[in-house]
């Protein structure tokens, strides 16, 4: 079969049913229980068509992943399709004043192409092995229902039915940033408390808390509470390399940060100086490629890459490398549906209910992503069409 060459680029919009019980807090930027409310749903699928029929696809990324696309897209025409370092390095730089966004959904469709193009699931292309992934559950941010997660005591209660269903592991978000900080307090205590002997616990303040010392404060009831990791605590967005090397010095619970930080450079940067402890890796923001990168250069120093949010392209990645714990699958509560609950994909699953007895998830073995679009359904629900040939 010759070489494919990208013939046409094609971005699809759509918009799904409602989620239903859920809504934005009082600032307006998470997702929490709200009873009776509904937020609509609106996504992007990058389409990538080459000269040898052979076609990549990415389900994902918000508007501003594809804010530069009509930028690069003329380059892309005419590239063969299978030169992904090449594209990935090209992008790079061309991005770099822009903070080297767009580059994943291309790199993610084109890993997907080569996939199809070569018969196998991008895993066993990066040399993986492994057919199914533990879980933790992934919580939405607090909120101030009475049948929500509204108290430590209600964490403590979703954290031991997710155990009963079989999660090896639970981590919390917590309320926004004008809540009492002994609130955040009490739930660490509450679910460590209840099941921090059989379950790992995270937490991820989401960059909510507004001073250095709530930051310790919670570090150290983490510390009492024996968690596995600390996730973006701090204001700054979770950047800053000296802060979260003081943080280190002061608190014994592994500190997981980078989720903000793009490519692979300012990542390694942010590891060498002893500004955390595990690294997060996010294929949204850096591609399949960039985020392999960067898990074989946290293999060469010793320390465990965790990725971000649940999706085809992340059980992929995690397949085809050692030094990683778990899946991420979120965001879920025991009153509102996950915010993953789509009929995009056929026989795939993102929600609370997809782990099997064990807290795992299946990796999909389908070709590229191994995953299959329902395109019945797009274009049913299809609000828009960009074509660049």
């Amino acid at each position: 079969m010759a070489e494919p060459r990208i013939t046409k680029i094609t971005l699809h919009e759509y918009q799904s049913s409602p989620l239903k019980n859920l809504g934005p807090d009082e600032e307006g930027f998470n997702l929490v229980y709200t009873p009776g409310n509904s937020i609509p749903r609106k996504g992007l699928i990058l389409r990538i068509e080459t000269d040898a029929g052979v076609v990549g696809e990415y389900a994902g990324g918000g508007a501003i992943e594809y804010a530069a696309l009509g930028r690069f897209a003329p380059y892309l025409i005419g590239k063969n399709a299978l030169e992904r370092e090449r594209i990935n390095s090209d992008i790079k730089r061309a991005q770099r004043q822009a903070a080297r966004i767009g580059i994943a959904p291309i790199d993610i469709a084109l890993w997907d192409l080569a996939g199809k193009y070569f018969g196998a699931p991008i895993h066993k292309l990066l040399g993986g092995h492994k057919d199914r992934l533990p879980c933790y559950a992934s919580t939405y941010h607090g909120d101030e229902q009475p049948d929500g997660l509204s108290t430590g005591e209600a964490y403590a209660d979703f954290a031991q039915h997710c155990l009963e269903m079989g999660y090896p592991a639970f981590k919390i978000h917590g309320w926004p940033h004008n809540s009492p900080i002994r609130r955040e307090i009490e739930t660490v205590r509450a679910v460590g408390e209840r099941v921090g002997d059989k379950m790992d616990l995270m937490l991820d303040p989401a960059c909510e808390y507004e001073t250095f010392a709530a930051a310790v404060k919670v570090g150290r009831a983490c510390d009492e509470q024996d968690f596995m990791w600390y996730e973006d605590p701090f204001r700054d967005g979770g950047i800053s390399q000296f802060a979260h090397r003081k943080l280190r010095q002061l608190i014994r619970t592994p500190l997981l940060q980078t989720e903000h930080v793009r490519s692979l450079e300012p990542h390694m940067d942010f590891l060498l100086a002893d500004a955390t402890d595990y690294m997060r890796g996010d294929v949204g923001y850096d591609g399949i490629t960039g985020v392999m990168k960067l898990a074989h250069a946290c293999e060469a120093v010793g320390v465990d890459i965790e990725f971000h949010g649940p999706g085809p392209a992340q059980r992929q990645c995690m397949a085809a490398i050692r030094n990683t714990n778990y899946y991420e699958l979120g965001l879920v509560h025991p009153k509102a549906p996950s915010s993953s609950d789509s009929p995009l994909y056929k026989e795939y699953d993102d929600t609370l209910e997809a782990v099997d007895s064990e807290g795992c998830v299946p990796v999909p073995q389908g070709d590229g992503l191994g995953v299959e679009i329902d395109w019945d359904w797009v274009k049913k629900n299809e609000t828009g069409v960009t074509v660049y040939d």
